[in-house]
């Protein structure tokens, strides 16, 4: 297994540089420490691990700290040398911690009575002294970090699975199992619900917010991603369909237009969105072919009328037309529209597309473990992936995504 290993990139794939083995269940969280070469995990055998490099290039925990209840989620904050780490658990918990300098030491600050249920999400805000996050309790609450008191709770039909915050004005993103995605504006002691975004059709897994362009992307079980053009106002979404498995994590790197994405076959996909895309079409009924105008099975009317067998009713994914499959024999790659793998298409629209309009738009490499959490650090062109295989794995990104990935951008 050591041989996979590179010391420096040796083609356009991301490089494996380090891989963390010792955790005896599943890794639920891994994250970068910034400016320093270390990761905080979490992991479901109930630890808090600080692994930090040695010199031989290993990494060994430096902290290992056992919690009450298997481990479910994790937000580190650095900014002004704050070192604060909350940690989400089975049990509806957040904790938190204060991180020595050295990262020798974590010291328990304040349990914060969150959830009633598993932990799903964490994000913490300097700014407010707010600890925000999602649970399997339905619901998505907001804590005061100085007093511990809880200031508010929203609740959904069904498990709220991630969040996203935009810090500047007090917006969060809450993604769940039924597919829906609302966005909230948090207050002080409410919230009200701006708006629900519905798109996907299985849970969502993981989103991403760039407050710069505000994008919202969102990863989910039906194996694809959409791209919310929030800032557009117009109602924009892209489709970005080429994992084969749930999409598990999301990372926007704003200054080189990529997103990063990875799914729980181990799937690592870089998608180029500084190009013109075109927006998936809305599928159109209609109760005959739109082509040929055969008739679909339930309209007994023209069935009868026309002494004919209804047909099965398909929708060309290009234009997005009600046809029969005899008008829709044909498949095609269209990464343009966000589909990097064959989907069907009309005997019309695949002759409108040239081999030129086929050139993938993303790059798919390959995990090689059951990724379940990735997280970026941008600066540094590095990513740290983890899953139910317990291994945690860091990776030089530079190779897919450009060397110069420094954005000035400070952390909030």
């Amino acid at each position: 297994m050591a041989a996979e290993i590179h010391s420096r990139p040796q083609s356009s794939r991301p490089v494996l540089l380090s891989k963390i083995e010792g955790h005896q269940d599943a890794v639920t969280a891994a994250l970068l420490i910034p400016k320093e070469d270390g990761v905080i995990t979490a992991s479901e055998d109930r630890t808090i691990r600080v692994w930090l490099k040695r010199d031989s290039g290993q990494y060994w925990p430096s902290i290992y700290h056992t919690m009450a209840s298997p481990c479910s989620a994790l937000a580190y904050h650095h900014h002004h040398d704050s070192r604060r780490v909350f940690v989400g658990q089975d049990n509806g918990a957040v904790m938190e911690f204060h991180v020595s300098e050295d990262f020798n030491k974590m010291n328990f600050i304040k349990t914060y009575p969150a959830h009633q249920n598993r932990v799903s999400a964490i994000i913490f805000s300097l700014a407010t002294e707010w600890v925000i996050s999602t649970g399997h309790d339905k619901c998505v609450s907001w804590m005061c970090t100085r007093s511990g008191n809880m200031l508010g709770r929203h609740f959904f039909t069904s498990w709220a699975s991630c969040l996203q915050y935009d810090f500047d004005t007090q917006y969060a993103f809450v993604g769940d199992y039924s597919g829906q995605i609302t966005l909230l504006k948090l207050e002080q002691n409410s919230c009200s619900v701006i708006t629900t975004l519905k798109g996907h059709e299985g849970s969502i897994a993981c989103l991403w917010w760039d407050p710069i362009q505000r994008l919202l992307f969102s990863g989910a079980s039906d194996n694809s991603i959409i791209m919310w053009d929030i800032g557009g106002r117009k109602g924009r979404t892209l489709l970005l369909q080429g994992h084969h498995d749930r999409v598990q994590s999301l990372c926007y790197l704003q200054l080189t237009r990529q997103l990063v994405s990875c799914s729980s076959d181990g799937g690592i996909a870089v998608w180029n969105m500084d190009v013109s895309r075109e927006e998936a079409p809305q599928w159109l009924e209609s109760d005959s072919c739109q082509k040929c105008e055969q008739p679909f099975f339930w309209n007994i009317k023209q069935m009868w009328d026309t002494k004919t067998l209804g047909l099965r009713q398909h929708h060309c994914r290009k234009c997005g037309q009600a046809v029969c499959g005899k008008c829709s024999s044909k498949r095609s790659s269209y990464p343009v529209m966000g589909f990097e793998f064959q989907v069907r298409v009309c005997d019309s629209c695949y002759d409108s597309i040239k081999d030129e309009d086929r050139t993938s738009l993303a790059t798919f490499h390959e995990g090689k473990h059951n990724i379940s959490h990735m997280s970026m650090d941008i600066a540094r062109g590095l990513m740290v992936t983890c899953g139910t295989d317990r291994v945690v794995k860091i990776w030089d990104m530079t190779p897919v995504v450009g060397c110069s990935l420094a954005t000035g951008f400070a952390p909030r």
